[in-house]
C-alpha cells in the first residue's frame, strides 16, 4: 500500500529510508528523533524529500526523477496529529464534514454514520471542541480523517498528549478503524504497549534509518533487537486464543502454538485471537517439573540458545512446541543449571506477571 525510497537532509541529521508497507496498521517504533516524523511528513508532503519516490496504492505522489511532487492537498492522505486541530469555531458535526465535503461524492468510501458508530461520538455532534476532553477531541480528528476517504491514514502519535486512562479509552478505537474501513494506517509511536496494542507491521527507525521490519510479534520477541525495543522491553509476543473464563478461579485461559498459559481473568471474547507480551524477566526454568508450585503455567520446553549479555545476564531462548519463549537468568543462576541448547527444561511463567494490558486482541478469528 505504501511504497517509499527517500533521502532528505535535515541540517546535520540525514533520513535515508526504504520500505514496503501493507494492509493493517505498521508502527514506526523509535526514540525521539529517530526519523519516525519526518518520515510521514514526506509522505503527506509537508516535507520534501531531497531525492527519491513515494507511492500509495499505486499512486505516485513524488519522484525526484519523474519531478513529480503532488500538493498535500491533492493527496489524499488522512493524517492526525498529537493535538487534534479541530476547528475551534466549527461544531463536531462541521469539524467530521469538513474533510468530506472536500472529496467528490462518487470517491467516498467512508460512511458518516459508520465513523460515528465506530468512535462512538453522536452524543457529541452539537459540541465546540472547547467542551470535549482530549480523549474526545482526538476521536473527533480521526473521525475527520476517515470521513475524507483517504488511501492510507498517517497518525503522528496521537495518544502522546493524553493521560493514562484517556489512552486506555482510545486505544480501541484506534484498533478497530484497518480491519472496519480498509484504509491501511501508518502509526508513529514511542510507546511499547500502543505498539502491542495496535500493529501487525512493526518497522524499528534509528538515526534516520530503518533498522529492522516485519510481523511485531516476530521483531519484539527477538534479542538481537533489544537495543532497539528497549531492554526492559525485552521478551516474547505470542499469538494465542481466548479458551475459557473461569469465573471462580479469577483465570482466564490462552491457548497457543505451544500450549496453553493462564493469567488473571479479563473481558475478552471467547475465541478471540489476542497478542500477549511475555517478559523475559517474568520466565523461570526448571530442568525438572517442579511438582507442586504456586507458579500456574509449566510448559515443557526445549533450549535454543544460551547467550551471556554481561557477567549478570544470560539471554535463553526456549522452543515451547511451534513457538519461541524468551527468557531472562542471572550469570549465577546459568553456571548453576548449565543450560546447552537442545536440554529439555521447563519454562515457569507466574500467572499475575501477564497483566491486563500486556494482552492486545487483534480482530481476528
Amino acid at each position: 500500500m505504501l511504497d517509499l525510497s527517500v533521502i532528505r537532509q535535515q541540517g546535520s541529521f540525514r533520513v535515508d529510508v526504504s520500505m514496503k508497507t501493507g494492509a493493517g496498521v505498521t508502527a514506526l517504533f523509535g526514540p525521539s528523533g529517530s526519523g519516525k516524523t519526518s518520515v510521514i511528513n514526506m509522505v503527506a508532503g509537508l516535507a520534501r524529500p531531497d531525492q527519491g519516490r513515494i507511492e500509495v496504492d499505486g499512486r505516485v505522489l513524488f519522484d525526484s526523477q519523474q519531478k513529480v511532487d503532488i500538493a498535500p492537498e491533492h493527496r489524499r492522505l488522512g493524517y492526525v496529529f498529537q493535538d487534534g486541530r479541530l476547528f475551534p469555531h466549527l461544531s463536531v458535526r462541521a469539524n467530521l464534514n469538513f474533510g468530506r465535503d472536500r472529496v467528490p461524492e462518487s470517491e467516498r468510501k467512508v460512511e458518516f454514520d459508520a465513523v460515528i458508530d465506530v468512535l462512538g461520538i453522536e452524543h457529541l455532534l452539537d459540541r465546540r471542541p472547547a467542551l470535549l476532553s482530549g480523549g474526545e477531541k482526538q476521536r473527533v480528528a480521526i473521525g475527520r480523517a476517515l470521513l475524507a476517504s483517504p488511501r492510507i491514514l498517517l497518525m503522528d502519535e496521537p495518544l502522546a498528549a493524553l493521560d493514562a486512562n484517556r489512552k486506555a479509552e482510545l486505544l480501541p478505537f484506534i484498533g478497530a478503524l484497518s480491519k472496519r474501513f480498509h484504509i491501511p494506517i501508518v502509526y508513529v509511536s514511542h510507546s511499547m504497549d500502543e505498539v502491542l496494542s495496535l500493529a501487525d507491521t512493526l518497522v524499528l527507525m534509528d538515526q534516520g534509518k530503518m533498522a529492522a521490519i516485519g510481523p511485531t510479534e516476530d521483531l519484539l520477541s527477538r534479542p538481537e533487537l533489544r537495543p532497539l525495543t528497549g531492554r526492559w522491553e525485552a521478551g516474547s509476543v505470542i499469538r494465542a486464543k481466548v479458551e475459557g473464563h473461569d469465573k471462580q478461579e479469577g483465570m482466564t485461559r490462552l491457548r497457543f502454538a505451544g500450549g496453553s498459559l493462564v493469567m488473571a481473568r479479563n473481558h475478552l471474547a471467547l475465541g478471540s485471537t489476542v497478542r500477549l507480551r511475555v517478559h523475559a524477566s517474568d520466565v523461570a526454568i526448571a530442568l525438572d517439573h517442579p511438582g507442586r508450585v504456586s507458579v500456574r503455567n509449566v510448559l515443557p520446553a526445549k533450549v535454543v540458545s544460551v547467550r551471556q549479555v554481561d557477567p549478570s545476564l544470560v539471554d535463553v531462548i526456549l522452543a515451547c512446541g511451534e513457538t519461541q519463549l524468551w527468557a531472562q537468568i542471572s550469570g549465577c543462576a546459568q553456571a548453576d543449571l548449565d543450560l546447552k541448547p537442545g536440554a529439555d527444561v521447563y519454562a515457569m511463567v507466574k500467572a499475575l506477571t501477564i497483566a491486563r494490558g500486556e494482552v492486545a486482541e487483534t480482530g481476528e478469528t
